[in-house]
């Protein structure tokens, strides 16, 4: 199979990768950059737990092909380490008891950053439709839902 080159930048961190067509976005994430924040539950989109953002946007990794991301910026949970929301976010989910087994956590934490970042004081619906694309199987979601609410107050109360 004939390989190309993509260019995009992950993290702020520029990068020029050789993949083949079917690659996907989430085995370039994990296997070439050894980002493993980007979990692969089902490999169909039904799951969530590869959520990343590609250009300001929330998506499923293991849906995108790595061509489509040429010239796009793309973000995961390690590179939201130094972003204040994201500090604020992970501490609320510590506070809230909103991480349980952990397998969804990183994908649950980047949807509730992307609430963050529109929103200052998000509805219930809002919050739950953000994170509705991401499955839960320890929380029932209640937990999650309070620290993203929690993670949105700029005066830091919860």
């Amino acid at each position: 199979m004939a390989k190309h080159q993509v260019n995009m930048t992950v993290n702020g961190i520029p990068h020029s990768i050789s993949i083949e067509s079917p690659d996907r976005l989430i085995d370039i994430l994990r296997d070439e950059l050894g980002l493993k924040s980007v979990k692969e539950g089902c490999g169909t989109g039904d799951c969530g737990v590869c959520a990343v953002s590609v250009g300001g946007r929330l998506v499923n990794s293991c849906l995108m092909l790595a061509a489509m991301c040429d010239g796009k910026e793309i973000t995961t949970l390690e590179g939201t380490f130094d972003d204040p929301d994201m500090k604020k976010l992970q501490q609320s989910f510590m506070a809230n008891n909103a991480a349980q087994c952990g397998f969804c956590t990183p994908a649950m934490l980047m949807a509730g950053w992307d609430v963050v970042r529109h929103s200052s004081n998000p509805s219930t619906d809002e919050i739950k439709t953000a994170i509705s694309g991401v499955l839960c199987r320890c929380t029932g979601y209640y937990q999650i839902i309070d620290a993203v609410r929690a993670g949105c107050n700029k005066e830091g109360r919860q």
